[in-house]
Parts: structure tokens; sequence; C-alpha cells
């Protein structure tokens, strides 16, 4: 069952990513490459891969914990590192989930995962949670306070 990203996201529209699992500190989105996907060999390129780990890992930071929702909030890459282990054919699936987080920071990883449930590609990454502002306002601020 697809569910509706809580956040417009233009770019993972337009890639056509599906939200499968948005709870407990974990997500789970999947794809089924077109043909703009591809690289030249016939396998999804790269930044797509990169991009559904990224989505993946920020929509775990963001996840309802413990029965109780996080509060609305924006999440930004700080850093990520990924490993790419063999091509993205057929549906690709990936996971998140959140390995420890702070008030301001969430440390998360991801894996991919393609149509015959091999490993694809994995990720580790950082994330920095913003407060959301009001409609109108210049952009979301950092929950600390910082700029």
């Amino acid at each position: 069952m697809t569910l509706p990203f809580r956040t417009h996201i233009p770019f993972v529209e337009a890639l056509g990513l599906e939200l499968l699992r948005f709870e407990g500190g974990e997500a789970e989105l999947a794809l089924n490459p077109r043909a703009e996907h591809m690289n030249g060999l016939k396998m999804a390129h790269g930044g797509v891969v990169m991009t559904m780990l990224d989505v993946a890992m920020a929509h775990a930071a963001r996840s309802p914990r413990d029965g109780v929702a996080v509060l609305a909030r924006g999440v930004v890459t700080v850093e990520m590192k990924t490993s790419f282990m063999r091509p993205g054919i057929g549906r690709l699936r990936a996971h998140g989930k959140v390995l420890t987080q702070t008030q301001t920071l969430s440390f998360c990883e991801a894996s991919l995962f393609d149509a015959q449930h091999k490993l694809v590609a994995h990720a580790t990454g950082t994330f920095k949670l913003l407060r959301a502002l009001p409609a109108g306002a210049r952009g979301p601020a950092p929950i600390d306070g910082s700029d």
C-alpha cells in the first residue's frame, strides 16, 4: 500500500517514488524505474539510487516513534556516504532507519534492493532537523535557532 508523502517535494514526486512505510524511525520507499531513470547501460542511474537512499533516511528521521507523531519539521542532508554493490535493475526498494538521534541531528542508514531482493547500494547519512516555519516564511530554521 502506498502512503501519501507528508511533505511536498517536487523532485521526489517527479521521480515517482512511492512511500510504503513511515513509522518507528524507519521508512521504506519504492520505484519502478522508467527510461529517464536509466544510465547508458540500461540500469538505474547512480543519482536515482542515491536519491532513493537519501529520501529513505530523511523520512526515517521524520517518522513517528512509539506511537507519537514527530513535530512538523524539515530535514536536510548534512553528509552522506554511499557504496554501490550491483546494478539497480527492476523495481527498487529502499529501507532507511535511524541509528541514533539528538534534538538537532539524526544519524541514519539505508539499503537499496533490486527486484530479486539483492543489495544494490548502502548509505549512511547525517541529517539536520529543522523546525517548520509558518507559510510564507523564508524557509525552515534550525531547531536550535542558529543560522
